[in-house]
């Protein structure tokens, strides 16, 4: 007969194996690699005993195919907001990266901020506005069939009304024929630095909003004034979700500060 002592640390080692091969097999199935696997694992109990986000409903991204989320920014942790429950959403629930466009300066921190950055494969943008290289990593991941994250208003804000933002967003929208899904963050925690909402409580929630319809403007010559009116049919439906404004094209100064277009900005979005 077994001593009972061996019986106990025999359960424990079965019990540890079973723990750990699940752990490899969702990190395996993870196309986005092993460090986005142990930001979701951990963010999913961090997160929500936090900063105790609600949503309106479940998650309405795809579970494979092309999407652009745009939402508002006010906190350094809404890439991780939009992201922790994604893969809900989808029959699949299968766990899959939303690449963010992001301010380069803090996609490029040695810390935190940086590591998430990088483990979420999100996409850095140069603000001196020159560099359209960003723009067409998105539309080719889009074209791969993944997702895409905006923040349209161009950096952290501090009112409520959704703030300007410029053509760049319509521009991703039509030619790449994605569905647009506009998310109103409510709540998020703020800080007197990049890192203090990371351990800040707050009481977020997200409203999810159905896809923006934008087929009538596919055949359409993706003009200036035809840019501008996406933009804006756009960023009022992320308003409305948020009980809110939308402020309106940006200045030219502004301008600078947004997503740049490609110089064939102006070619059909076919």
């Amino acid at each position: 007969m077994m001593n009972p002592e061996y019986i106990s640390i025999l359960t424990l080692v079965v019990y540890a194996l079973v723990v750990l091969t699940i752990i490899v097999y969702q990190a395996a199935r993870l196309p986005d690699g092993w460090r986005a696997w142990i930001l979701f694992a951990i963010t999913r109990v961090y997160a929500p005993g936090l900063w105790g986000i609600k949503a309106n409903r479940r998650c309405p991204f795809p579970g494979d195919s092309a999407a652009i989320i745009i939402a508002n920014h006010r906190s350094p942790v809404d890439p991780i907001i939009l992201w922790y429950n994604s893969h809900l959403g989808s029959p699949q629930k299968r766990l899959r990266c939303i690449s963010f466009l992001m301010a380069r300066e803090y996609y490029e921190l040695p810390g935190l901020v940086g590591w998430i950055s990088r483990a979420m494969h999100s996409i850095p943008v140069d603000r001196d506005g020159r560099d359209v290289v960003p723009v067409r990593e998105a539309l080719r991941k889009l074209k791969q069939g993944e997702m895409i994250g905006v923040f349209p208003e161009g950096g952290i804000q501090d009112p409520r009304p959704i703030a300007h933002a410029n053509s760049g967003i319509a521009f991703l929208a039509l030619r790449s024929k994605a569905p647009v899904y506009p998310v109103y963050i409510n709540n998020s925690p703020r800080g007197k630095n990049m890192i203090e909402p990371f351990y800040s409580f707050s009481n977020a929630s997200v409203v999810y909003g159905e896809p923006i319809d934008l087929s009538d403007y596919y055949g359409r010559r993706a003009s200036r004034e035809v840019l501008e009116e996406v933009t804006t049919l756009m960023m009022q439906q992320l308003a409305s979700l948020g009980d809110t404004v939308y402020l309106g094209s940006p200045t030219s100064e502004e301008n600078k500060q947004l997503i740049q277009m490609p110089e064939d900005h102006y070619l059909s979005a076919n």
